[in-house]
């Protein structure tokens, strides 16, 4: 499933034509007001047959998003994210995990340790 959520996708439901703009405006995170406005400019300032071949293309062959591809906003900001820059997004998750690892450590550590006054404490609940 997670390679269902970096692929693009057609985004039919905040389309305004066919969907390529909101799709590309998904996928990257940007507001697709700010695509729309970027792919007219494009047209207008002398692309005008190449930007319109890659939209019809990308409309003819992009797949249409699924309806629950994000379960949240915060899923859907993530993926944004691991889109934008997977690299960052593996160093993020490392470095997270690496934490929780010396917290369990330091833990591990605190209950094992001969500490007089843990034990005194376990065997006074006791």
């Amino acid at each position: 499933m997670a390679s269902d959520r970096t692929k693009f996708y057609l985004d039919k439901q905040n389309a305004k034509w066919k969907g390529v703009c909101a799709g590309i405006a998904d996928y990257t995170g940007i507001d697709s007001t700010w695509i729309r406005l970027g792919a007219v400019l494009l047209t207008f300032m002398g692309g005008f047959p190449w930007t319109l071949i890659a939209y019809v293309a990308a409309a003819m062959l992009g797949d249409k998003k699924p309806l629950h591809l994000y379960e949240d906003a915060q899923q859907q900001k993530f993926w944004q994210g691991v889109r934008q820059s997977p690299a960052r997004t593996t160093r993020e998750l490392k470095s997270h995990f690496r934490e929780i690892d010396h917290r369990l450590a330091d833990l591990e550590i605190y209950y094992t340790s001969s500490n007089k006054q843990l034990a005194d404490e376990i065997d006074s609940l006791r």
